[in-house]
């Protein structure tokens, strides 16, 4: 397949064995193979304001894949999930679930939407009261739920848990379940990033369900899912009521800005520099090293289309629905 830009996955074609569907996200292409099983492939495509950028970043969709395989091994003990195998850099093949219309945002600290809520004088974010006097970056009392639905298209909307009972979304049983594991789950992935020299401010999970057992789906703990500071100079930098050095791809959206560019109607996506594009790839690496503590290990783009279609192919002929 042709590919427009050197060393990066931009998207992929496949026909593989035993498939029935294809769907292809902002950054994932998502491959339904037989009744139960799917391949998530992470492309580098790169999306920031709900538009997908103009030029994909080398390296973006192995940091996301190998980022979210590892704390789905190492999360297991705590929640079942759909993996099955990651075969490839940028290739997992794993269960096929039947998702929840609702995605588990947990928040340890008052960052980024919920700061925009508090500060434009609301006190209660998705039925969750918060204290008066905080600011922005401020740790919270404790880590809280605010649950969002998946919107088909543009932006994800608020809800409270009591909604979610309400309009019938959730069964109460499957949400406290859902709640626990989404808080037990922050707070592993908290004690990680406090080992890491670091600090994981808010982070969404999504779940699904195969059969009657509930599994974490989806990506988790990664810099596109998550956000970080950097634990060092934290107390500092809020006592200066300074802007927190954080470990995202809020730096794109950053750059956007500063283009004109905030996914508004009539604005135009402004095209990346390749000096900006190997930054950003850089960046990426940077967030896997100090999100991981791993050496990250640059794949070998050559052939990569046809190696993803040959491992993948071997791999389903070992599946049994």
């Amino acid at each position: 397949m042709n590919n427009p830009d050197k060393d990066t996955l931009l998207s992929t074609n496949f026909f593989f064995k035993e498939q029935v569907a294809f769907n292809r996200g902002k950054v994932r292409d998502i491959y339904t193979i037989g009744k139960e099983h799917i391949v998530m492939i992470a492309s580098d495509r790169i999306s920031a304001f709900d538009h997908v950028l103009t030029h994909p970043i080398p390296y973006k969709g192995q940091v996301l894949n190998q980022i979210a395989s590892k704390f789905l091994d190492d999360t297991k003990h705590i929640v079942p999930n759909w993996k099955i195998e990651e075969i490839d850099p940028h290739v997992t093949i794993g269960f096929k679930c039947e998702p929840y219309a609702v995605e588990f945002v947990v928040r340890g600290y008052l960052a980024g939407h919920a700061w925009r809520e508090y500060s434009s004088g609301k006190r209660e974010v998705c039925g969750v009261s918060l204290p008066d006097g905080l600011k922005e970056n401020d740790k919270l009392p404790s880590p809280i739920l605010t649950p969002s639905t998946k919107a088909e298209t543009g932006h994800d909307m608020d809800i409270s848990k009591e909604e979610i009972i309400a309009q019938r979304i959730i069964k109460k049983k499957d949400l406290d379940q859902l709640e626990k594991y989404s808080l037990e789950l922050f707070k592993y992935g908290s004690i990680h990033a406090d080992n890491q020299g670091l600090i994981l401010v808010d982070t969404k999970y999504e779940f699904g369900k195969k059969g009657d057992k509930i599994m974490l789906i989806d990506e988790i703990h990664t810099p596109d899912s998550s956000r970080y500071f950097y634990k060092n100079g934290y107390e500092d930098i809020q006592l200066k009521d300074q802007q927190q050095k954080q470990l995202s791809k809020e730096f794109v959206r950053q750059w956007l800005i500063s283009n004109n560019f905030q996914g508004l109607e009539g604005q135009s996506l402004p095209s990346m520099p390749d000096e900006f594009i190997q930054e950003v790839s850089q960046r990426y690496i940077e967030l896997y090293e100090n999100i991981t503590g791993d050496q990250f290990e640059k794949r070998n783009y050559d052939y990569v289309s046809h190696s993803i279609e040959k491992k993948v192919n071997e791999f389903i002929s070992t599946l049994k629905d």
